[in-house]
């Protein structure tokens, strides 16, 4: 699919996204490269986010992450009311985690202790800041854990997709990024394990911990959404052969 740039009559190639538990990354690869390519230029402003869901098949929510994402890394900045543009190529260069999947259980362990320090605090942010896109975003990604089999690709999707729409809500764009960067990592881990695996009991565990941090976020309380991330993740981190202290037994990854 082709669509236009609205200040800049340069046609640009975005097409829709593959599904898959990293949309938001998917979105935001498909515009830097468009920068990259010189199909967007500096100061050149970026589709509105109606158009850009539509172009790529994605919720606004998505594109609300990708762009927060080239923010992020300084490839575009907003504008209160006029959108996003892209930004002048000397632009100083940001932080980037380039991890790939983590099977070494002690590094595993490392990585997700990164995770549970940003998380919670991250959920207290939530619940200050979150809009009603927000609560949307993250009731819907809990509904898709709902109707997914526990530990399935699809449960692991839509839970990346709820602690992802957290990450959004703080407003923070630091935290979005390191957050996408490292729950990615965390559920590339788990998928190339190979270790999940159903179970009903612990479906309904992780779902009462997903709607518990869900309620304290919607409600607004930062202390009830920062305790019940910190009790999520002190279970998670039991669900997958972690001890509390971030070091790791000799078992395999399980899911989050």
């Amino acid at each position: 699919m082709t669509t236009r740039n609205p200040e800049n009559p340069m046609s640009l190639k975005l097409d829709k996204v593959n599904r898959g538990p990293h949309l938001s990354t998917l979105v935001a690869s498909s515009i830097s490269r468009e920068i990259a390519q010189g199909r967007l230029n500096p100061g050149d402003q970026l589709p509105t986010e109606q158009e850009l869901a539509q172009t790529f098949g994605v919720s606004r929510n998505i594109v609300r992450e990708a762009i927060a994402r080239l923010r992020a890394e300084g490839l575009v900045w907003s504008q209160q009311g006029r959108g996003a543009f892209v930004s002048a190529q000397s632009d100083a260069p940001v932080l980037r985690l380039d991890l790939g999947p983590v099977q070494d259980n002690a590094a595993f362990a490392s990585l997700f202790e990164l995770r549970g320090l940003l998380e919670v605090e991250a959920s207290a942010l939530a619940a200050a800041r979150r809009d009603t896109d927000d609560l949307a975003a993250l009731s819907e990604a809990l509904e898709k854990m709902r109707q997914a089999a526990y530990g399935s690709r699809a449960w692991l999707e839509a839970d990346l997709a709820f602690h992802q729409a957290i990450a959004t809500a703080t407003r923070n764009d630091y935290i979005a990024q390191c957050l996408s960067a490292v729950s990615q990592r965390v559920g590339d881990s788990i998928l190339a394990s190979g270790h999940q695996r159903a179970s009903g009991e612990l479906a309904d565990m992780t779902l009462g911990e997903h709607q518990a941090i869900l309620s304290a976020i919607e409600s607004g309380d930062e202390a009830e959404a920062r305790g019940a991330m910190a009790h999520h993740l002190k279970q998670a981190a039991g669900r997958l052969n972690l001890d509390p202290i971030g070091t790791a037994a000799a078992k395999p990854l399980g899911s989050a």
